[in-house]
């Protein structure tokens, strides 16, 4: 009994040195993690968006808001989840994207979907100065003019398709066996560049990202001797995050626009070589598309034609009817006719 005690006492001895010593200090500590943070990763389509020449002149321009119109929440198996399927930061991804264009020599962005606390900062301002300065009318030195914008920008995320496309392979003898499973979803967005002078549509973009998830497992389920059985499981998935693949989107939007707005003169490059150049290679990109599309009806098509109807029989024109011979007028062809039938 008296060892236990000093056993006892001993633990607690440690235990209150434990915590006033390094070891308190340590447990004290946030903890920063396992990877420390890094900046968003430069995409292809982002580089070739910051590599385009600037235009003839700078085209100011505004965001107000583009909104996630899909309404959809994060899919899910059993259970329903209260979060959104895609980012409800599109806003800023797009603002983003049109201050990379041509590394910033495109667009000047001016800020909208704040304009309430931008115009309560600068509605302190004229009152401070006021107050404190005797200002009655607003020194423009001080306090510009905000800037307005010539083009105006609307759309948003109009489609987030789940499960799209399904599939997976997988093989499995003597206990021994794995699978390969893959899904794919779809994002679309919608880009719509509208004049603020006359309120004219000038163009609109569509593109849309394929976001692709797959999940790889091997397992092991043998009896390597009579009592003795081998049991073991590994695997991993990755999936495309739906973030990057909203950002994607958007920039080949934004790309297109650009392109597409030089082809209908609604700005200009300032290198007409690389604008012919660039909207001849957009042309080839939409005839690709439309090739396939039209490709794959003609196939859908060709097996339509060529599969069986069900119930069809040819149809094998008849030839002409005999006409019927003139029913008998007297008694005595009657008889001759009765008799020719009975026979």
């Amino acid at each position: 009994m008296l060892m236990v005690i000093k056993l006892l006492c001993l633990v607690a001895t440690l235990l209150v040195s434990a915590c006033s010593g390094p070891l308190a200090e340590y447990a004290a500590k946030p903890s920063e993690g396992v990877l420390p943070p890094v900046l968003n990763p430069i995409t292809r389509v982002n580089e070739t968006l910051r590599q385009m020449p600037p235009p003839e002149r700078k085209v100011a321009i505004a965001v107000y808001k583009y909104a996630d119109q899909t309404g959809q929440f994060k899919p899910a198996e059993g259970v329903q989840q209260l979060s959104k399927a895609v980012t409800q930061g599109a806003t800023s991804v797009l603002i983003k994207a049109l201050q990379d264009a041509g590394n910033g020599s495109w667009f000047m962005v001016v800020e909208r979907e704040k304009l309430d606390n931008l115009l309560k900062e600068r509605r302190i301002i004229a009152d401070m100065r006021n107050v404190y300065l005797g200002e009655r009318k607003i020194n423009p030195a001080a306090l510009p003019p905000l800037k307005f914008a010539g083009i105006l920008l609307e759309g948003g995320i109009i489609g987030y398709d789940s499960n799209t496309r399904t599939g997976g392979a997988g093989a499995r003898y003597l206990g021994v066996g794995g699978d390969v499973q893959y899904r794919e979803d779809t994002i679309t967005v919608y880009l719509r560049v509208i004049s603020t002078k006359t309120g004219e549509v000038l163009l609109s973009v569509v593109a849309h990202k394929t976001i692709i998830s797959v999940g790889i497992r091997g397992n092991a389920f043998k009896f390597i001797a009579l009592d003795a059985l081998l049991e073991a499981e590994a695997g991993f998935t990755t999936n495309e995050p739906a973030q990057i693949a909203v950002q994607q989107a958007i920039e080949k939007a934004v790309h297109t626009m650009i392109v597409e707005g030089a082809a209908r003169n609604v700005w200009t490059f300032a290198n007409k070589t690389f604008q012919d150049n660039a909207i001849s290679k957009l042309d080839e990109e939409q005839a690709l598309a439309l090739g396939l599309r039209a490709s794959r009806n003609k196939k859908v098509n060709a097996a339509k034609a060529a599969a069986p109807r069900n119930g069809w029989k040819p149809v094998v024109k008849s030839a002409r009817k005999p006409a019927k011979a003139a029913p008998p007028k007297t008694r005595k062809e009657k008889v001759k006719v009765a008799a020719e039938m009975t026979q």
